[in-house]
């Protein structure tokens, strides 16, 4: 992966983020660390 690809899908995340705050209001990074705690929980079960 070359920088300038890193730094657009960088600037795509954090631009989707800044979107969800003022304008869809779907709370995307709540529901994403509430999936990830899931995960981790489930990884965690099998070590």
């Amino acid at each position: 992966m070359t920088n300038s690809i890193a730094v657009f899908l960088g600037v795509l995340i954090i631009g989707f983020f800044a979107l969800d705050h003022f304008v869809l209001h779907w709370e995307l990074p709540i529901f994403l660390m509430r999936k990830l705690a899931t995960l981790i929980e489930y990884i965690a079960f099998w070590r």
